[in-house]
């Protein structure tokens, strides 16, 4: 059966551009399960003062990861992969690729990372009147032409990295909303550029140019995005097998690939990532009133507006304190499993006393933008009649690893009165069963799902989004199809807030919002 929706091409190929790695997932038409995949391994390099990847390594990532897909599906099915039913691409938001009016690059590439943007989009938030973060298209755009920037005067295209693959294997210069989103404010009753913003921006720049013209066209999901050019087939398979004419979708953001591989795009629903950093994306049904600095606005693949809460702190210092307790247990002669030490520290945290002995941790390894801070410093305080067990200390680490969520949540739920239902969770935080679902279900006052699709991540969100561009039916949205056609027999697991769990996290912040100053003290004083 598989070999069979391969032949005839009844398949979908998603490919996204992380910041680690490039991943191709093939899946098919059937139940939208992954049938191969390929991936390449990849860094991005301080340059000139830029984090940056070359277009070089762009197209030797995605040539290798997709012939290793290629080889994948001759090795299992022993067929010879010359087209697909449709394709897709998407990739780490934001960021700046500027080129001519021939198609030469300007600027080398500013990924999401840099931090260079700080005055522009200060600037551009006050302007607005809605939050810019630093590492958006449009602020990068603004800095580079307060920078004065030679370059700037000639922009005849702007776009991300996901943009820029589509249009060279398309020749369309178009991009999904949700990744528009990370570019500049998108008006969700329109579908596209804010127009009072592009209008205001306009009036900043002295050139002959405007947004207008510089900027993608925005799609949403399910929009045609162009198809597979005889160019583009052999930019992304240079053996010459794959065959051009295959339908591609609009190029997407790995935000807006994570919420489709969540099932996490209809209203008053939400994802949160929990890993080395963490972030909640909530699903809203009308614009915030105000402007949050906290709060990051983006949409989802067909323009509903979403809230992103980003913390750049989690499971670091949870990591390190496994590192200490293996090395002790190492030390006097213990083998050490790091999947069951894990998993033991998780268990035990269900155990700790509700006001957790009275302890307290600050898990910031790196400045946290939600609370104010520019820099980190770990911290773990204690009374002298704190009770000190190992129960106790696990619950405060994964309690301060939700604590600067919780506050950007709060904003959301208590402050903008945002109705939420339920979040899926994903990351390696919710391996351990139950206890980080449930920890989040308490801290975050909402009830949590981890489904067991939530591990494919945003290759076969996006995967997922090019099988809708030609499977749909007319009038479906992306909603009900993925409801009825990707994830109806999905199995899962839904644990809701324990009132008691949600009692002692709310206490357990009060005074991690006491401890926060004694976090600015050691910044202060220890360097």
């Amino acid at each position: 059966m598989k070999k069979q929706l391969i032949e005839q091409g009844k398949t979908a190929l998603g490919i996204e551009f992380g910041s680690t790695r490039i991943k191709a997932v093939l899946i098919g038409f059937d139940n939208h399960t992954v049938l191969a995949s390929g991936s390449f391994d990849w860094e991005n390099k301080l340059e000139k003062g830029y984090w940056t990847y070359s277009l070089e390594s762009v197209w030797a990532g995605v040539q290798t990861a997709y012939a290793e897909l290629a080889k994948a599906v001759k090795e299992q099915y022993d067929v010879e992969l010359t087209t697909t039913g449709a394709l897709g691409f998407s990739a780490m938001m934001h960021g700046y690729l500027p080129f001519d009016k021939d198609g030469n690059q300007l600027a080398a590439f500013r990924t999401w990372r840099n931090t260079s943007t700080e005055q522009a989009a200060m600037l551009l938030t006050e302007k607005f009147n809605f939050n810019i973060p630093q590492r958006w298209s449009i602020a990068h755009l603004y800095q580079a032409l307060l920078n004065e920037e030679t370059h700037v005067k000639d922009i005849a295209h702007l776009t991300t990295l996901a943009g820029y693959v589509h249009w060279k294997l398309t020749g369309e210069k178009v991009m999904g909303v949700g990744e528009a989103s990370g570019m500049f404010p998108i008006d969700s009753q329109t579908g596209t550029y804010h127009a009072e913003m592009v209008d205001q921006f306009n009036e900043l720049v002295p050139f002959e140019w405007n947004l207008e013209t510089i900027l993608p066209t925005v799609l949403s999901a399910g929009e045609a995005a162009g198809t597979l050019t005889e160019a583009g087939a052999l930019l992304l398979d240079p053996t010459g097998t794959l065959q051009a004419g295959i339908p591609i979708a609009p190029p997407e953001g790995d935000a807006g690939t994570g919420m489709v591989a969540t099932n996490s795009v209809a209203e008053r629903t939400g994802n949160v990532s929990a890993g080395t950093s963490d972030f909640a994306m909530v699903v809203l049904e009308k614009e915030l009133e105000k402007v949050h600095m906290e709060i990051d606005m983006v949409t989802t693949p067909t323009g509903k507006p979403v809230a992103m809460v980003h913390c750049n702190n989690f499971t670091s210092d949870i990591n390190a304190w496994a590192g200490l307790f293996a090395e002790t247990a190492r030390a006097i002669g213990a083998d050490v499993d790091m999947g069951h030490l894990y998993t033991t520290l998780f268990e035990k945290a269900m155990e700790a006393d509700a006001d957790l002995g009275g302890l307290m941790n600050i898990n910031y390894f790196s400045g946290e933008p939600i609370t104010g801070f520019e820099e980190g410093r770990p911290l773990f305080v204690r009374m002298p009649d704190s009770r000190l067990t190992l129960a106790n200390f696990m619950r405060t680490q994964i309690y301060s690893a939700l604590g600067t969520l919780k506050i950007g949540m709060d904003i959301l739920t208590k402050e903008e009165k945002v109705k939420l239902d339920n979040l899926l969770g994903h990351g390696g935080f919710f391996k351990t069963e139950r206890v980080g679902q449930q920890i989040m279900a308490d801290a975050m006052e909402v009830s949590v799902s981890l489904m067991e699709t939530a591990g494919e991540g945003g290759p076969w969100g996006m995967a997922l989004l090019a099988a809708y561009l030609v499977n749909k039916e007319s009038g479906e949205s992306l909603e009900k199809y993925l409801d009825t056609k990707v994830f109806a027999g999905n199995k899962g697991s839904t644990l809701a807030p324990d009132p008691t769990g949600v009692a002692s996290f709310n206490d357990f912040m009060v005074q991690y919002r006491e401890a926060l100053h004694i976090e600015r003290a050691a910044i202060k004083h220890m360097r």
